[in-house]
């Protein structure tokens, strides 16, 4: 499924119109029809339901006034309460405004006059909010919060008309105060604020309806992907009845240290999991006793550490060597900061030659040298961050982070010519060239240690088969939070540990390969 954010979609009404000749009514008049369709859909079309819209003075609530047209001529009781002047709603609102007649319209342009009709809102069958659209970009303020704050609280079912009021298209960022949808009924295309946290959690029940735009346009329009199991399950190859482990590539990977034998551990046992053909898990000597007994099927290359229990620049020939032969590489679960590991990582970082991912540690050791990135030989380097991990990489806040994923996503990796896997609710999956997906598997059980490196085994493995780090990426980042849908569904979300995701992997490639 594409999203797109507002803007792009206001770019696509534009061309619907002046370039295929598309009435802005109709478009309006089709929403409406749209609206009304998963109204009735969803809570029942019986005459005699009552409805309150509320709609604002712009297109978002010309679609409102349609709404509360085709409900009246469904013998619904509508009430509509406008939250601005009369004098000031124009454009293709206006003459639907004149359509719906003035017996149930009520203006309320001024602080305190919604609240005289409280009751009418809480007695309604349906509240429809119309109030704003997708172009808001400022927090709302004034009679549009105390308008929110009224359809929150009447306690009644509230179908959102494109956007909840009050969520920033684009980011899903809440814009001071905002809807709480039940239902959001949107047109043509699915928003960013959809599918972002928390825009996700005040949408509702989203429903994409069709109000006549071409297919060319929003074919043609800039989005990102949304990844459900529909989108994921055409990228996963079958195995052929002749293929062998050769076949499947050679992970390498480079973790571990004292006290995080679990993260490299999982890592080594999670590319197992994923299908890799051979797994090879270079560790600290003085571990790799500890290695032997966490890892069965993989391979341990115990490199030399002085019995300290760390990786330093004495082991980058050791690794050079060991990379004759290998198909991909991961760096950083469990390595630690020890100033020897940083700067063995960043010279891995800047020498390896095969595709490569950078996790946990790595990404903290080159967090103080970004430009070590831009010195890469690797053909992809994918970079697997979380929030606080970003904003060291970025050099910004994590409130900066957090205020637009997307953006800051992009930008790193459009920058620094890598992917970039943003984790976090709703993860962001970032390529160089701009392509973009957002995440739609996982759960908070995930919430716990080890999660990270499950996913670093699971994408080293899958560029180990051959897939194009994009795909790695997608494939990788759902079948994670697929396989942890399934442990929430068996076990629950609470106390959901990172091996019980890893132990889940082979049954999550099975549901999307059959």
């Amino acid at each position: 499924m594409k999203v797109v954010t507002g803007i792009t979609m206001q770019e696509i009404d534009r061309r619907t119109i002046e370039e295929f000749g598309v009435p802005g009514l109709l478009l309006m008049e089709n929403a409406g029809i749209g609206c009304v369709a998963s109204i009735t859909e969803m809570y029942g079309g019986q005459s005699g339901r009552r409805a309150v819209v509320v709609a604002g003075k712009g297109n978002n609530g010309g679609d409102g006034f349609v709404i509360a047209r085709l409900l009246h001529e469904q013998g619904w009781q509508v009430a509509t309460f406008v939250i601005a002047r009369k004098e000031n709603i124009g454009g293709d609102a206006r003459p639907n405004l004149e359509r719906l007649g003035e017996g149930a319209i009520a203006f309320c342009p001024e602080p305190g006059m919604l609240g005289h009709y409280v009751t009418s809102l809480r007695e309604a069958d349906v509240i429809v909010d119309a109030l704003l659209g997708t172009g808001l970009s400022s927090e709302v303020r004034g009679v549009y919060a105390e308008a929110i704050s009224l359809m929150n609280d009447a306690g009644r079912p509230v179908v959102a008309v494109d956007v909840p009021s009050g969520i920033d298209a684009a980011t899903g960022k809440v814009l001071g105060t905002a809807v709480r949808a039940d239902l959001t009924v949107t047109f043509a295309l699915a928003k960013c604020g959809h599918v972002c946290y928390p825009g996700a959690e005040f949408t509702g029940h989203l429903k994409v309806v069709d109000i006549g735009i071409p297919a060319v346009v929003t074919d043609a329009a800039p989005g990102l992907e949304y990844l459900d199991a529909d989108a994921v399950r055409p990228l996963l190859r079958k195995r052929g009845p002749t293929d062998h482990k050769g076949s499947f590539g050679h992970c390498f990977i480079v973790a571990g240290s004292t006290g995080k034998t679990g993260a490299a551990a999982m890592a080594a046992n999670s590319a197992v999991r994923s299908g890799a053909g051979l797994v090879t898990l270079a560790v600290p000597a003085s571990l790799g006793p500890i290695l032997e007994v966490k890892t069965t099927e993989a391979m341990t290359l115990h490199l030399p550490d002085g019995d300290l229990g760390y990786l330093g620049d004495a082991d980058q020939a050791f690794i050079d060597n060991a990379l004759e032969g290998k198909s991909a590489v991961a760096v950083g679960p469990g390595l630690a900061l020890h100033p020897e590991t940083v700067q063995l990582v960043r010279r891995l970082v800047s020498d390896i030659s095969l595709p490569l991912v950078l996790d946990a540690d790595g990404l903290n050791a080159v967090a103080g040298e970004s430009a070590v990135l831009l010195r890469k030989k690797s053909p992809a380097v994918i970079l697997t961050p979380h929030p606080g991990e970003m904003a060291r990489l970025a050099g910004c806040s994590v409130a900066d982070v957090e205020s637009d994923r997307i953006t800051a996503a992009r930008e790193f990796a459009q920058h620094f010519a890598v992917y970039v896997i943003l984790k976090g609710a709703r993860t962001i999956i970032a390529a160089p060239d701009g392509r973009m997906a957002i995440n739609g598997s996982g759960n908070p059980g995930m919430a716990s240690g080890g999660m990270g490196d499950v996913l670093t085994g699971i994408l080293v493995a899958l560029l180990a088969q051959g897939y194009d780090p994009f795909t790695a990426c997608r494939i990788g980042v759902f079948i994670h939070g697929h396989a942890a849908d399934m442990v929430a569904a068996e076990m629950g979300e609470i106390g959901m540990a990172a091996v019980d995701v890893q132990e889940r992997l082979p049954y999550a490639c099975r549901q999307l390969t059959t």
